[in-house]
């Protein structure tokens, strides 16, 4: 078989079997069909035989990004929640302007959030949204990669749990597999123990996973442990939400405890962490190190654009960094390759795709990123790995494959046309932006 694509001359980030990042100066990447076939070094482009030849000339090309927990079309209620706590977020503004939501509105907001991703570089959300369906559609108009779950309330009853179980099965491995699909219960907070058990047993079903907040703040936690003496992980655990793949958003409420019972599901359990929400909203961090200790996958998320403002996970990964060293008073902690680890492999693992994404290989998906680093605010590059981490910008992004395919290429969207997408949005601002409290979708009361 034919090369489907060759990335040419190009730097190439790869990880030694040490756990170090190194360039490969001046190598050519080979595409196969959505794999990479291999990477070798740089021929003349005239030797070369593929379908399509990308000129990579002083670019560096790394794996793509992971978005491990976000809500993509909540990008339409960007800045309509500042300097309020978790609980006035939720009830006097997020969860009234949510009940204005169409399934058109999901849409459209999921193609922004989309351009946003593919502008930097993310080329995988896992999405825990509502109208997956039209969720799914923009997907797959975009040609990026998804774990998607459509989130439901325990107060929606067991009718609307069944219906997002169907979306699950009408999704699974669409897109030619770019579209996978979990169960998405709220939270331990919002969904009561049987309900979790249902979600638990249409996951076993379906032998799909489940994406769930859980313990997103320790008063969360210390709510739980008070009303019924137990804290939300034990409750995942007690309804059988642990007993398939899960991936937990947050974790800022998990205590020690909790961490030695996750050590007995580190195999199948993933921690998304969203620090920039976090810092917003003052709801503390997701305790990264002794939950890697345990074996447990973090990975790095935006959360929403309501809480985080982008979908940027370059942010993510550097403030992660940089509150790890801050809150421990140890500039040693979290080195560069440590934390690239959590925005490569680590992302790839908490969504269930170890081997498959985070690093650039043979027989690793072809989700490729081109990053030129000619900047001012990139130069001198002394160290490609302290670059990426604490200097790279979105805009760096140059260049997107995602399973093979070239989705933006200097810039330029392939995929997706830009201004009909914000000219959409545009048009209904002001509807989406009205805010009655009495018809919040759900009320906030951990």
């Amino acid at each position: 078989m034919s090369n489907t694509l060759v990335l040419h001359n190009c730097d190439v980030l790869a990880r030694n079997d040490d756990g170090a990042y190194v360039v490969l100066h001046n190598h050519d990447i080979f595409v196969r069909g959505n794999r990479i076939a291999a990477i070798l070094p740089t021929q003349p482009v005239e030797q070369l035989s593929a379908e399509e030849i990308v000129a990579a000339d002083g670019l560096l090309a790394i794996p793509g990004l992971i978005n491990t927990h976000a809500h993509t079309p909540m990008v339409l209620f960007r800045g309509i929640a500042e300097d309020v706590s978790v609980q006035r977020w939720f009830n006097e503004f997020i969860w009234p302007v949510e009940s204005n939501l169409t399934a058109e509105d999901v849409y459209w907001g999921m193609l922004l959030g989309l351009v946003e991703m593919i502008e930097a570089g993310v080329t995988t959300v896992a999405d825990h949204y509502f109208f997956m369906d039209e969720a799914a559609r923009a997907l797959s108009e975009a040609g990026t990669r998804a774990l998607l779950g459509w989130a439901v309330f325990g107060s929606q009853g067991y009718a609307a749990l069944d219906a997002t179980a169907a979306f699950v099965e009408r999704w699974q491995g669409a897109a030619g597999g770019r579209i996978r699909t979990w169960m998405a219960p709220h939270a331990p907070y919002t969904c009561d123990d049987d309900f979790l058990r249902a979600a638990a047993a249409h996951a076993k079903r379906l032998n799909v996973g489940i994406h769930i907040h859980a313990a997103e703040d320790l008063t969360q936690t210390q709510s739980s442990l008070a009303r019924r003496g137990i804290t939300p992980i034990q409750v995942l655990e007690q309804t059988g939400v642990l007993d398939v793949p899960t991936l937990i958003a947050h974790g800022c409420g998990i205590l020690p405890e909790d961490i030695e019972l996750l050590r007995n599901y580190a195999d199948r359990v993933g921690v998304a962490h969203c620090p920039k929400t976090y810092l917003k909203l003052a709801a503390g961090l997701t305790p990264i190190r002794p939950l890697q200790d345990a074996g447990v996958a973090i990975g790095l998320g935006s959360d929403g654009a309501a809480s985080n403002n982008t979908l940027d996970i370059w942010e993510s990964l550097r403030l992660m960094a940089l509150m790890q060293k801050f809150t421990a008073n140890d500039p040693e902690v979290m080195p560069l390759h440590a934390a690239l680890d959590v925005a490569f492999l680590g992302s790839a693992a908490a969504i269930g795709m170890a081997g498959e994404l985070g690093r650039l290989a043979p027989g690793f998906l072809a989700d490729i990123v081109l990053l030129d680093l000619s900047g001012a605010h990139n130069q001198p590059v002394h160290n490609v790995a302290a670059a990426l981490l604490y200097s790279v910008r979105a805009s760096d992004v140059r260049t997107v494959i995602v399973d093979g395919r070239v989705v933006m290429e200097d810039r330029k969207l392939r995929t997706l046309d830009k201004t009909e997408i914000l000219a959409q949005v545009s048009r209904n601002i002001g509807r989406l932006a009205q805010r009655v409290p009495e018809r919040r979708i759900q009320v906030y009361n951990p």
